[in-house]
């Protein structure tokens, strides 16, 4: 007896000399893993960074040792998401300036201004996050009010979608902006012929010049801020919709110093000095950062009544919006980059932003395969134009934004024009696949907020009954597929990441609930309970 216990010792020594180490194991989960088949499994084996099995969870434990387990106790796991489109160093900016996010009224504007100069006072005052359709009175502020309160400090507050600036006199006189100053690709709003001290898209690059620059100890900190938020929501890669060179090479410099981690796809701004530098030397590419595309802007926000549109606003006749770019330079520039590698990915919320951009594409790409060119918002399309994205066009889009703008799109579109916007189903019929971000800081980070208003097509107190334009909702199968494979896929990063399987990047979350199958009025509430990068545990 003794003998045999022994050599029954032996075998399980032996058994398990013979199994492949890795570094961790998850078992008892429920993953979905947004393979091909949309399959499921019940474990994952990960060794240097990259799942090397996916399946089974009792053959996965047999058949590896691992330096680490993680017991996932039945939770939901889904690939580590991924925002298709937001302003990552935006969102760290902005934990430095005002947050004016959800003011209800100018006069709490007001209040949040000099309470956070008290407590931080500053030689130049920013905030961002107004939306005078927020207000009771849903108007323009002016400015006078900021006038008397900071008489001597320059004010830039920015309204919350990015395109508008509410700036004080001292700010307009140390950027050089008066009544006679002449402007294109946007509007210094005025009233009775006196500047009120709102700026809508091109104009604001005239403040922007006097805005004291950053520090690279500020620059730093604002990474830092923004990585932390994601992790804590899931998000695994981010794309930054419009960088500098100086700090897609921080971003660099950080990874490669391994002092930010988080998965960066980096479309640089359109200005000559980064398309001079980057076009040049080609596409960059590492385990952690991506800069392969190019930031355009098309028009402006429909918010802010600065979107191109066809025919003029309903709620602002004679007004059509106007394009930031003019036409025959994102002509010129499509056909700059359609002789690169890089991608054009181009802001377009209008129905006339849209088909210019759209025809830019079609032509420049004339003969040319797997560009995957994005149209950045895709918010407002005429019927007839969205047999464009047949054609490998990518449309990349934002749920919480038909969400949030439901309640005065019909206003600015009208009863006809607003049926096609926010038209998420009918771009993924004609396109085959949707990316889907959130635009943070513009709307909240949280991309649970994002699959719940692509599948409910609601806000977070169920309004509408029913959905809103629920003809355009999508399923729970291709909401998740959009924040995952399909994002990566629009990366050009598809076989490293976006679905669970062996060989990719062991980025993954688990969830406080199954996405899947929660009813539809709890998504909002799910969380991100634990977040692997790499198969290292980051929350």
């Amino acid at each position: 007896m003794k003998k045999f216990s022994l050599l029954l010792t032996a075998l399980f020594i032996i058994s398990c000399n013979n199994k492949e180490e890795v570094d961790l194991i998850v078992f008892n989960a429920n993953i979905y893993t947004v393979n091909a088949d949309f399959s499921k499994a019940t474990g994952v084996a990960v060794k240097d960074g990259k799942f090397v099995e996916v399946g089974d969870a009792d053959k996965i434990t047999k058949r590896y040792n691992a330096r680490k387990q993680f017991d996932a106790q039945g939770k939901t796991i889904v690939p580590g998401l991924i925002d298709a489109h937001c302003h990552f160093y935006g969102l760290g900016q902005n934990q430095q300036v005002v947050d004016l996010v959800g003011t209800e009224s100018f006069e709490e504007v007001l209040e949040r201004v000099a309470a956070f100069q008290k407590e931080r006072p500053s030689n130049f005052i920013r905030g961002r996050g107004w939306d005078q359709n927020d207000w009771e009175v849903k108007e323009f502020p002016t400015k006078e009010k900021l006038d008397v309160l900071f008489p001597d400090t320059p004010v830039a507050l920015e309204r919350v979608d990015g395109h508008a600036y509410l700036v004080n006199q001292k700010a307009l006189d140390m950027a050089g902006i008066t009544s006679n100053t002449e402007t294109q690709g946007g509007e210094i709003v005025k009233e009775n012929g006196e500047i009120t001290g709102v700026l809508v898209d091109n104009p604001m690059g005239l403040v922007d010049r006097v805005i004291p620059k950053a520090s690279l100890a500020q620059n730093i900190q604002a990474l830092k801020d923004a990585e932390a938020i994601s992790f804590d929501y899931g998000l695994t890669t981010v794309n930054d919709a419009g960088l500098s060179r100086e700090i897609v090479e921080l971003i660099d410099s950080l990874q490669q110093a391994g002092e930010l981690s988080i998965r960066v796809y980096a479309m640089i701004s359109n200005y000559p000095e980064n398309l001079d530098y980057f076009l040049d030397k080609g596409i960059i590419k590492t385990d952690h950062l991506n800069v392969r595309s190019v930031k355009v802007y098309g028009d402006g926000a429909l918010g802010s009544r600065g979107a191109a549109l066809k025919d003029h606003y309903s709620d602002k006749p004679g007004h059509f919006g106007a394009m930031v770019t003019p036409v025959d330079q994102i002509e010129a520039l499509a056909q700059r980059l359609a002789s690169t590698d890089y991608q054009m990915n181009t802001h377009a919320i209008g129905d006339s932003a849209n088909i210019v951009v759209l025809r830019a594409y079609d032509k420049a790409l004339e003969g040319k395969t797997d560009r995957r060119w994005k149209v950045e918002h895709a918010q407002v399309i005429s019927s007839s134009d969205f047999g464009y994205f047949e054609k490998g066009i990518i449309p990349s889009v934002q749920p919480t934004h038909a969400t949030s703008d439901m309640y005065w799109a019909k206003d600015r579109l009208g009863e006809e024009r607003v049926k096609g916007a926010y038209a998420y189903k009918d771009l993924l019929d004609k396109a085959g696949i949707v990316a889907l971000g959130t635009d943070f800081p513009v709307e909240q980070v949280n991309p649970f907020l994002t699959f719940y208003a692509a599948v409910a097509r609601q806000d977070l107190e169920q309004y509408p009954e029913g959905g809103y334009q629920m003809e355009n909702a999508l399923s729970r199968e291709e909401a998740l597929k959009g924040m995952t494979i399909w994002a990566a896929y629009s990366n050009f990063e598809e076989n490293e990441k976006g679905s669970i399987e062996s060989g990719k990047f062991a980025d993954f979350v688990i969830l406080s609930n199954d996405i899947m199958t929660v009813p539809s009025e709890e998504i909002p509430s799910l969380t991100a309970e634990h977040v692997f990068l790499g198969g290292v545990q980051k929350k």
